[in-house]
């Protein structure tokens, strides 16, 4: 579509409004919420977290495709696995998606020659929250992006825009959209559809996934901060290349091991670096709970700071009485689809003028202009809605109600209703750190949960403040086989490894560990196994004996990263391969030398009696006597070697024949 010369001027003006108005967003980043005056642009803050696409099955060999690690947020766009017209980009909150829009308008603004927005003709990035009740995508545009500039006309932009060689639209949270539970056919969904705009490159952020995506629509994820992506924060964001106060940061960070959940948050990181950072008096933590109390009090001691009078000691009182502000949160949360924002006229009038301009000036609140319900046509109205600063703000508030509440209360399903444990873990753990009577009420709920065991041990953590306390429950669970598993949900997968690693920590022997069809992978540090869900699992020094099943290839690479991170966990005995497709010969360069020391047994398994060990010293898999000992080693038993040769050689032929049969019915 040709554009008239006056339409082709408000083009070139078009673009530059919307430079300018995404040069406001990324210039405005604030890693601590009650430091106003400390803003950065995204460009000096962005580090690249873990990026993970999930690839078709015919690119992987697999019947229902796998998730795999990108260097890069640019491969989401690069990749040719993952060439599409619709991208989703899924992550929990506060794992910087919206921080990645913002990287990707300012690479658009800036002309980053390496960045997949360069080529871009035009790029709209729209806030969904926002957008309230407006179906029409073109006033939307209008009233966000332009809304001070009456020069270009709604209808103006719909024909700039569809004359354009390449347009790029991002969609940024999609969770957080008023119109994501109605059934109008507004603009979002008919692109989402791929039946609005269907030429046109769409990105959408979210926590979770529309349900009528269409099978072209390629899936990316972001899996958090690994240490790697925390030392760059560090050194780009807080000190510089100050080595000695990175490890300063890092340190404190260590010492605080029941953090290291939640600082592969990036969001929380961000504000734990800078807080380690700037207070030398900075304090050990022993449970999450301790942590957000002490974060809290730092947001009101920074403003009574700001103001030396007797205003102070009202900010002190207003941050003690909050008890509205706490029902408010749990009301929130405890529906079946979750209001994470409210009306600001209705809001303050609930917690009163006094306190909501506190918790704004804090930085626990944050206001934001949205679309009216009340608008029509070209006249657009905006309405100012509130909400927290983080989901985990609003759970911190919620646990005081939910306290409240439950030491009340004789029966606790009415109460728990829509609180699901494994969506809102820290309102659980922060209401059993807050309150042990209410606690244990928690607790005892939480055992008849499946799963719910594990995740009640460390609930029993917040309430004691103490590992000692949780003790005997670690001990009892790492005396068996501690299995996870692909399909666990995500809470039953942070328990275990948290649980695991202050097993370790405390050096508690842990029997075995299996990993049933996680994918690890070994992070480039190489002292984390970073399972598919994208949680890590640290070295364990007290781990005897680790299994690994899944089907699918290992490279010589993959393969050596694997036995090196074993290698570091010092009392190892047993490394075990199930089903995996594994060299046939290992380099002995890539057998760690510790592997060796302590003769660590390596074992593939991929049958019954089809199981082989590595030979250390040669990098041979061969076969064993019913011992595991192989010929040469002290103990080795001929005759028990000859019966294993016999059954692996039966197990191939009966292998053999059955293909055979197979191909010959298929004839």
């Amino acid at each position: 579509m040709e554009l008239t010369p006056d339409l082709q001027e408000k083009k070139i003006f078009l673009i530059e409004c919307l430079k300018r108005t995404y040069k406001d967003q990324y210039d405005a980043i604030q890693p601590l919420p009650y430091i106003k005056d400390r803003l950065y642009c995204v460009d000096k803050v962005f580090v690249e977290g873990g990026v993970e696409v999930c690839l078709a099955p015919e690119l992987t060999r697999g019947t229902g495709g796998s998730w795999e690690r990108l260097e890069s947020y640019k491969s989401i766009y690069t990749d040719f696995r993952f060439k599409s017209k619709r991208r989703i980009i899924q992550g929990d909150p506060g794992y910087g998606k919206s921080t990645l829009t913002l990287q990707l308008a300012y690479d658009w603004c800036n002309d980053v020659s390496d960045s997949p927005m360069n080529n871009v003709e035009i790029l709209i990035l729209l806030r969904l929250r926002q957008l309230r009740s407006d179906k029409s995508l073109f006033r939307a545009i209008k009233s966000f992006l332009l809304f001070h500039e009456p020069r270009v006309s709604k209808h103006e932009i719909e024909k700039i825009i569809h004359s354009c060689s390449s347009v790029h639209i991002i969609l940024d949270g999609y969770d957080e959209y008023p119109g994501r539970y109605s059934n109008d056919d507004d603009d979002v969904h008919r692109i989402i559809k791929m039946e609005l705009f269907e030429d046109f490159d769409v990105s959408l952020t979210t926590r979770y996934l529309p349900e009528y995506l269409r099978k072209e629509t390629k899936k990316a994820k972001l899996t958090g901060f690994d240490d790697k992506a925390r030392d760059e924060y560090i050194r780009k964001a807080v000190v510089g290349n100050n080595d000695e106060a990175v490890e300063e940061i890092k340190q404190r960070l260590n010492e605080n091991s029941i953090l290291a959940d939640l600082c592969q948050v990036p969001l929380i990181f961000v504000m734990f670096a800078h807080m380690a950072h700037d207070k030398r008096d900075f304090m050990k933590f022993k449970s999450v709970t301790q942590f957000f109390k002490y974060m809290i009090r730092r947001f009101y001691d920074h403003l009574k700071q700001k103001f030396k009078d007797n205003k102070s000691n009202e900010f002190y009182l207003h941050g003690m009485e909050h008890h509205e502000l706490d029902k408010i949160a749990f009301e929130g949360l405890n529906k079946e689809n979750q209001q994470l924002s409210w009306i600001k006229t209705e809001f303050r009038q609930r917690v009163g003028r006094e306190s909501y301009d506190q918790y704004i000036l804090i930085g626990i609140l944050v206001e934001e202009d949205v679309v009216s319900d009340d608008s029509t046509g070209d006249n657009v109205l905006f309405t100012t809605m509130v909400r927290f600063y983080h989901k985990l703000f609003c759970e911190w508030y919620a646990a005081y109600h939910l306290v409240t509440l439950v030491k009340n209360a004789h029966d606790l399903s009415d109460i728990l209703r829509f609180l699901d444990p494994f969506d809102l873990q820290y309102l659980f753990r922060f209401a059993c750190g807050l309150d042990p009577n209410a606690g244990k009420k928690l607790i005892n709920h939480l055992k008849g949960l499946p799963g719910g065991d594990t995740f009640a041990i460390l609930c029993i953590l917040e309430q004691t403040g103490d590992v000692n306390d949780i003790m005997d429950s670690v001990k009892k669970l790492c005396s068996r086989v501690v299995k996870i598993e692909r399909g666990d949900n995500a809470l039953l997968q942070r328990s275990m490894t948290q649980l695991l690693e202050i097993a370790s920590k405390n050096n508690i022997p842990i029997s075995c560990v299996w990993l049933d069809k996680c994918s690890p992978r070994v992070d480039e540090s190489g002292l984390n196994l970073i399972l598919q869900s994208g949680l890590s699992l640290s070295i364990l020094s007290s781990l005897q004996k680790l299994w690994i099943r899944d089907d699918r290839k290992l490279t010589n690479e993959e393969l050596a990263a694997i036995l090196s991170y074993s290698s570091q966990c010092t009392s190892l005995k047993e490394l075990w391969f199930r089903r995996y497709d594994l060299p046939g010969t290992i380099p002995v360069g890539s057998i760690p030398s510790s592997l060796k020391s302590r003769n660590v047994k390596v074992w593939n398994r991929t049958g019954i009696y089809e199981y082989r060990r590595l030979n250390l010293q040669t990098g041979q898999w061969q076969v064993s006597d019913e011992d595991g000992n192989l010929p040469g080693e002290e103990g080795f038993d001929e005759e028990s070697y000859k019966r294993n040769l016999a059954r692996l050689k039966y197990s191939n032929s009966q292998c053999m024949f059955s293909w055979g049969r197979q191909s010959a019915e298929g004839l």
